[in-house]
C-alpha cells in the first residue's frame, strides 16, 4: 500500500488495517487546547466541584458519556499494567473528563506499540496539564527503562495568565520500544560567544581555537607524562597526543603550553537539547500557516523525523489534523500514514498534498473512509449526520461549516457559509448552505428563503441527499435570481442539489472569476516544497 490516509476512528483503524511491527516512527498530538485559558474543573459528573482547581483542555470526551466508562471495563478485564494503572488513576481522579481522556489513551498507545518496529520511537505532544498522567500511561505501556526524554518546546515567546506564571511550553514524551532505536544526532548552532573564540587562522585560511588539553583540577584523574619538554596531568593519553601532533592540531604557546587546536568547520554544533526554544510557533505572517487552529510548524516535525528516522521509513500520525507530520515525512523522504475522524482535517491535507507536492489522491496516495459513491455517502449520514454535513460542504462545494467543527449546537438553519466577490469595489456576497441526510419537503426552502432574507444573503443552497420534490423545486424556482452586477450575470437565489449529482460533478451556479477561484479558499494555500527524491517505494500494510 503506498501513503495512505485513513478517515476514521483512530483506534478501529489501528486494529484492523495496520499489521504488527510496520511503522518505523510514531508522532501524536492529541486533542487539546493548549493555545486557550481554561479553568476546567476536575469535576464529577453531576456538577459537584472537586477539592482543587486544576488547569485542563477542554475535549469532546466526557466521562458522563456511555462510551468512557464502557472503554473503562474493556481496559480492566484486559488485565495487565496498564489495567493496574487505569484503576489506581480512577481511584483518584474518579470519574470526571480527565479520566475520560486517559481511558480514550490507552487502548489507542496499545496498538501504536504493536505496529511500532522493534526499532522504533513514539513522541506523545502534550499539554503540561496532562503530560504526568500520559507520562505514567506510557511508562505502563512502553516501559519505564524505554523512555527517553520529556521535551520541551517552547511555543510562544511570552503569555499572559492572570496571578500564576505564563504557561507559554509544550510537553513531548519520547519514549522507544526497545533498547535499541534509530538515531540522528542533531545539533544547534553554537552562540556568538563561542564563535568568537575562532579567531586565529592557518595558512590555509581555516578559523581555529585553542582549548585546554591539562586536567588539573579536573575529577576523574589524568594522564601524568611529558611530551616534547611539558610535563603535565593531560586529559588524553600519550597516544592521542601522539595523534593529534601528527594532524597538526596541537598549539604550542609562547608560555610553554600545550593546547588543542579546533576548527571552526569540524564543529558540528551544540548536541540538541531537550529544550527546544529555537522553533518559534506559527505566526500570522507565517507561509506555512493554513487557519488550522491546532497547527505546529513543520520545523518542529523536521527535526523529529529526522532524528528518529531515516528515509523510505514509515512515519504515522494518527491524530493528523492538518497534515504537519505528513507533509514533514513527505519533505524529508519517507512514507506516512496519517488518521484523523473529520472532514474538514482529511479535506485540508488533500489540498495540502496537493499544493505542496503536487499529490493526488488514488493517483499518489491512498484515501481511505471518504465517500466517493452514493452509498458511501447515505452510510455516513446513518452513522454521523454532523460529519455528513461537514463533508459535504468541505468535499463538494468547497464551502466553511459554520462554528467549531468539534462542537455541534444550533445553527439558526445554516450549516455552512462561503463568499464571493462583487462589484467593481470587491466586496463580499455571502452564499448560505442547509445540509439534509434526510427527508426534505417544501417547508426546507421556505425555512432556507427566510435565513436568506434574515442574514441578508446572496444566494441560499440546500444540499440533499434525497430527491427534492416538484413543490420543492417549483418553490425554489419562485425565489427569483441574483444578478452580478459585476459581471452581469444572474444566478438562482435558491438553488437545490442533490450529493448525487455533487458527486458526478455539479456545482453551484455562482458568479466565478479567476480573481475569486484564487481568493475562495475555505483555508489557506500551502506554499510549493520541491524535493530532491520522488517517494515511489511501497507499503505492506493491509
Amino acid at each position: 500500500m503506498e501513503n495512505t490516509l485513513y478517515y476514521g476512528d483512530n483506534l478501529d483503524i489501528l486494529r484492523h488495517h495496520l499489521k504488527d511491527e510496520t511503522v518505523n516512527l510514531i508522532y501524536l498530538d492529541p486533542p487539546f487546547k493548549s493555545n486557550q485559558d481554561y479553568n476546567v474543573l476536575f469535576k464529577e459528573p453531576t456538577g459537584e466541584r472537586a477539592a482543587a482547581q486544576i488547569l485542563a483542555f477542554e475535549d469532546t470526551w466526557h466521562w458522563d458519556r456511555e462510551v468512557a466508562p464502557r472503554a473503562f471495563e474493556e481496559i480492566v478485564e484486559r488485565g495487565g499494567k496498564v489495567a493496574d494503572l487505569i484503576q489506581a488513576l480512577y481511584g483518584f481522579l474518579g470519574g470526571n473528563d480527565m479520566m475520560a481522556y486517559l481511558v480514550m489513551m490507552a487502548p489507542r498507545l496499545v496498538e501504536m506499540r504493536r505496529v511500532l518496529k522493534p526499532t522504533g520511537s513514539i513522541y506523545l505532544h502534550c499539554d503540561p496539564t496532562a503530560s504526568h498522567y500520559l507520562k505514567l500511561l506510557m511508562d505502563a505501556v512502553f516501559g519505564p527503562v524505554n523512555y527517553r526524554n520529556e521535551i520541551t518546546w517552547k511555543r510562544t515567546s511570552a503569555h499572559n495568565d492572570p496571578k500564576r506564571y505564563g504557561s507559554n511550553v509544550d510537553i513531548l514524551l519520547f519514549y522507544t520500544k526497545s533498547e535499541k532505536w534509530t538515531w540522528n544526532q542533531l545539533y544547534t548552532s553554537h552562540d556568538f560567544e563561542y564563535l568568537s573564540r575562532f579567531r586565529h587562522k592557518d595558512p590555509g585560511g581555516r578559523l581555529w581555537s585553542d582549548f585546554d588539553l591539562s586536567a588539573k583540577g579536573l575529577t576523574g584523574g589524568g594522564y601524568e607524562y611529558t611530551y616534547k619538554g611539558v610535563k603535565s596531568l593531560w586529559r588524553c593519553p600519550v597516544s592521542t597526543m601522539k595523534k593529534y601532533d601528527k594532524e597538526g592540531k596541537l598549539h604550542f604557546t609562547k608560555a610553554g603550553g600545550i593546547r588543542l587546536k579546533r576548527y571552526l568547520d569540524e564543529t558540528p554544533g551544540v548536541v540538541l537539547q531537550c529544550l527546544w526554544d529555537d522553533i518559534p510557533p506559527i505566526n500570522s505572517q507565517a507561509a506555512e500557516r493554513l487557519g488550522y487552529p491546532t497547527q505546529k510548524p513543520e520545523a518542529l516535525l523536521e527535526r523529529i523525523i529526522s532524528a528518529s528516522s531515516n528515509e523510505n521509513d514509515v512515519i504515522l500520525d494518527p491524530f493528523c489534523g492538518c497534515g504537519t507530520a505528513l507533509a514533514a515525512a513527505q519533505k524529508l523522504n519517507r512514507k506516512w500514514i496519517g488518521i484523523d475522524i473529520t472532514h474538514l482535517a482529511m479535506n485540508l491535507i488533500e489540498r495540502r498534498m496537493r499544493d505542496a507536492f503536487s499529490l493526488e489522491p488514488r493517483n499518489d496516495y491512498q484515501e481511505i473512509g471518504i465517500p466517493k459513491t452514493i452509498d458511501e455517502a447515505r452510510a455516513l449520514a446513518a452513522r454521523d449526520k454532523f460529519e455528513f454535513q461537514k463533508w459535504a460542504l468541505v468535499y463538494l462545494v468547497d464551502a466553511q461549516p459554520t462554528g467549531s467543527e468539534w462542537k455541534k449546537g444550533a445553527d439558526r438553519g445554516i450549516d455552512g457559509r462561503k463568499n464571493f466577490i462583487e462589484g467593481q469595489d470587491r466586496h463580499f456576497e455571502t452564499v448560505i448552505f442547509s445540509v439534509k441526510g434526510g427527508g426534505t419537503s417544501v417547508k426546507d426552502i421556505r425555512d432556507l428563503r427566510g435565513t436568506i432574507e434574515r442574514e441578508k444573503a446572496a444566494v441560499g443552497i440546500l444540499i440533499t441527499l434525497e430527491k427534492p420534490t416538484k413543490p420543492m423545486r417549483k418553490e425554489a424556482a419562485e425565489s427569483g435570481f441574483y444578478r452580478s452586477d459585476w459581471q452581469d450575470t444572474k444566478h438562482p437565489r435558491i438553488q437545490i442539489l442533490t450529493i448525487e449529482e455533487l458527486l458526478q460533478g455539479q456545482k453551484p451556479d455562482l458568479p466565478v472569476t479567476a480573481f475569486q477561484r484564487a481568493h475562495d479558499r475555505t483555508f489557506a494555500k500551502a506554499p510549493k516544497v520541491r524535493k530532491n527524491k520522488k517517494q515511489s517505494e511501497r507499503l505492506d500494510l493491509d
